[in-house]
């Protein structure tokens, strides 16, 4: 055997390690496949040529696998997002998109400022979207990661329906290791409950269409209770009245503005006194900051279950939104 042709041998040995196609007939994929017959009368030789085109990746088990990093501080986490470069990038996004961005926030309620802070924290505006099939994502999660089986079998069953109402190849979508897809970074889940057709062009296109990933975006928080031109978060203080220590951050709204202020907690905001509100702690650049959370800061988090992403998408939005002002002045 010649050098090069061991290193090519070697190589192909290697790759197989880490990604190896998915054995259809392994019980537990047979159960699967037969769910989706029974209960969605789905194509069986349809269903089982897309199956064995999926491969299960080490590199997506290690991944989801890994221990979580040490918990970062707010300002640790505001700096990954709050970069010149991306500022810069949202700024260039939003006077490219700025007719449909206008558009779909009239017809939503949905501000642009969000619209372009989720995008941009997702994926840098379509620069970061994941390189994986999501077919692979899904099937290998599905079947050979027990601890969170049940919820990714789910979103595979997800998928492979989207797969068959929007007449797509099984093996052309990519996202995240865990099989989030897009711009928007939809889980099929998501993707089949609010991606919209923004574009009116008869398909929901969450990769290439900028007007149905804004669309699909800003249909997911009108769906989630997004309330129109209200406060989203805004900077407090303690006061002199307050006693006690902060609350640990919770992703609900369990006080009111009148509630909060009666505590001691100073702040300004336009919203009634028995709007929805929640004190909140973070760890910034020089001590804790308090904020005062209102319903739609909430509403960002079903989106990603995180106070700080919140925060950051909001904060994101703003300075985009004053370089954009900057820039038109």
């Amino acid at each position: 055997m010649t050098l090069r042709l061991l290193s090519i041998t070697l190589s192909l040995s290697i790759f197989a390690q880490f990604a190896q196609a998915i054995d259809v007939e392994r019980p537990d994929v047979q159960k699967f496949i037969d769910k989706m017959v029974e209960e969605h009368s789905y194509d069986r030789t349809i269903l089982l040529s897309a199956l064995k085109e999926a491969k299960s990746h080490q590199s997506i088990l290690d991944a989801i696998s890994r221990p979580a990093e040490k918990m970062l501080t707010w300002q640790a986490y505001r700096n990954i997002f709050l970069k010149e470069k991306r500022i810069a990038a949202g700024a260039d996004f939003w006077r490219e998109h700025g007719e449909d961005l206008q558009r779909i926030s009239e017809e939503t309620g949905v501000s642009r400022e969000i619209l372009v802070g989720i995008i941009g924290v997702e994926t840098f505006f379509g620069r970061i979207t994941g390189n994986y099939r999501v077919l692979d994502a899904l099937a290998t999660l599905a079947f050979d990661y027990p601890p969170r089986s049940k919820f990714f079998t789910g979103e595979l069953e997800q998928f492979l329906l989207l797969v068959r109402e929007e007449s797509m190849d099984v093996v052309d979508a990519t996202g995240s290791y865990a099989g989030a897809m897009g711009a928007p970074q939809f889980m099929p889940s998501s993707y089949r409950a609010y991606a919209v057709d923004s574009s009116d062009d008869g398909k929901r296109d969450i990769w290439n269409n900028w007007q149905d990933v804004i669309g699909s975006v800003a249909n997911y928080f009108l769906k989630h209770g997004w309330q129109a031109n209200n406060d989203v978060v805004t900077r407090a203080t303690l006061g002199p009245a307050w006693s006690g220590t902060p609350p640990k951050n919770i992703l609900q709204a369990t006080e009111t503005v009148n509630s909060l202020s009666t505590q001691g907690v100073m702040f300004s905001t336009g919203m009634p006194a028995d709007h929805e509100s929640q004190l909140l702690t973070l760890e910034g650049k020089d001590g804790d900051e308090h904020w005062v959370g209102f319903h739609n800061f909430f509403v960002i988090t079903r989106y990603n279950r995180s106070v700080m992403y919140a925060l950051a998408v909001h904060q994101l939005g703003q300075e985009i939104a004053l370089e954009v002002g900057r820039d038109d002045s």
